[in-house]
């Protein structure tokens, strides 16, 4: 494909003027959608209702929820799913590459984008193949990193090898930043574009801190609100911020832990700490509120691909604690609107979390600092991007087939 000419080599964004006034019939594959909560979920909500807003037919394929109603809609089919057996409240696809091979034979996309790496993702894959449409892929979850903390570590290796063949058997895949695109390329990844991922700076702003929500919480101006928004799950690395909170109290003993979220590990949690604040799952402005009334964002994963809340955060305007690495590498300045930790260095994570908790001053400028830093992500510029680089791929490939046609 000339629009990618390799592993490492930035794509050209540049549609034909014929390229941007055609709108494109698009089948948009995810095997996670809202109104289950999770990064990869609302992501894709954002792309489907954007790509629809600039004019293309978005057809959008995933496995049907608990409270579906049972008739498909015109832009839409719901196919069979199962739970997740490590997240039960998250849905995966079964197969379907003989009626999304017929389907398409009948109402055949321009292009086929594939978000998630599943069983449904992977017959999409394979019945686009088949009828020779172009198709890309997101690479969105470290499964294979997951496995060593579900007792399946055994499971790395075919896990990683089956991702790697899935995300080779697309056109292209589309990650969220250039140092995972280069870790992906060492490890034989090959078609490998960067699309960042976007914050809503409306939604999430300091200006939404509130007096009346901390005192629920049994905190006042001068005391520290500490942060954690994520699934309460064995991956996330939760045992530090536990850690860390424990620190920053025998300074502060007044120091409160918020927890937004649910998952496995909550009800765990709950009861090892009794005096933190588990508020469970939250959206919108609610969710917004609790960002902008905290005062430190501590963020402990070690096997993120990307970490959309560490956005969500900064654009919060609080103070974050990360490892250097996904997001937080990608788009914050150690020192300046941010603390950024060496990946894996949990002593210097906690030091951290500490030194902001103990100087209200580096707080606060690390706080106007971090709004700043994440003006430029704005979700119609990243969605943008993207819609460019379907334009390209439908286009070259539409181009390969006329020419073969006349050759």
């Amino acid at each position: 494909m000339t629009m990618l000419h390799g592993q490492l080599d930035a794509p050209n964004l540049t549609a034909s003027p014929a390229q941007e006034a055609r709108n494109l019939r698009i089948a948009l594959v995810s095997e996670t959608y809202p109104p289950e909560l999770n990064g990869v979920a609302l992501t894709v909500r954002r792309y489907v209702e954007y790509l629809r807003g600039r004019g293309h037919r978005v057809e959008l394929i995933r496995p049907r929820q608990p409270g579906d109603a049972r008739n498909d809609g015109a832009d839409e089919i719901l196919l069979p799913g199962l739970p997740l057996p490590m997240y039960r409240d998250v849905r995966f696809g079964l197969p379907a590459t003989r009626m999304l091979r017929t389907h398409w034979r009948m109402q055949r996309p321009d292009v086929v984008h594939i978000a998630t790496e599943g069983p449904l993702g992977w017959s999409a894959l394979h019945a686009a193949r088949g009828l020779d449409i172009p198709a890309c892929t997101d690479y969105r979850t470290n499964f294979h990193r997951y496995s060593s903390h579900y007792r399946l570590g055994w499971l790395e290796r075919p896990i990683d090898l089956y991702l790697r063949a899935f995300h080779n058997a697309g056109h292209c895949t589309f990650v969220p930043t250039g140092a995972q695109r280069a870790q992906l390329a060492a490890r034989g990844y090959r078609n490998l574009a960067v699309i960042g991922r976007g914050v809503d700076a409306q939604l999430f702003n300091p200006q939404r801190r509130s007096r009346a929500l901390r005192r629920r919480w049994d905190a006042c101006e001068s005391d520290v609100v500490v942060l954690h928004v994520g699934r309460l799950a064995p991956e996330k690395n939760l045992d530090l911020v536990v850690r860390s909170f424990d620190a920053i109290r025998r300074m502060h003993p007044h120091a409160r832990m918020v927890w937004v979220g649910d998952g496995p590990l909550r009800r765990k949690y709950e009861q090892a700490n009794p005096e933190h604040l588990f508020l469970g799952p939250l959206a919108g402005e609610a969710l917004a509120a609790c960002y902008a009334s905290a005062d430190l964002f501590l963020f402990p994963s070690l096997t993120e691909t990307f970490g959309n809340v560490t956005l969500e955060a900064m654009a919060s305007g609080l103070a974050l604690v990360a490892f250097d690495y996904g997001a937080a590498g990608e788009h914050a300045l150690d020192g300046i609107d941010a603390c950024l930790v060496p990946y894996g260095d949990e002593r210097c994570f906690i030091q951290k979390a500490v030194d902001l908790a103990r100087f209200p001053g580096a707080r606060t400028h690390m706080r106007l600092m971090a709004r700043e830093a994440i003006k430029p992500l704005r979700w119609p510029v990243i969605i943008g991007e993207f819609e460019q680089q379907l334009r390209i791929l439908a286009g070259e490939h539409a181009t390969q087939q006329r020419t073969a046609a006349t050759g």
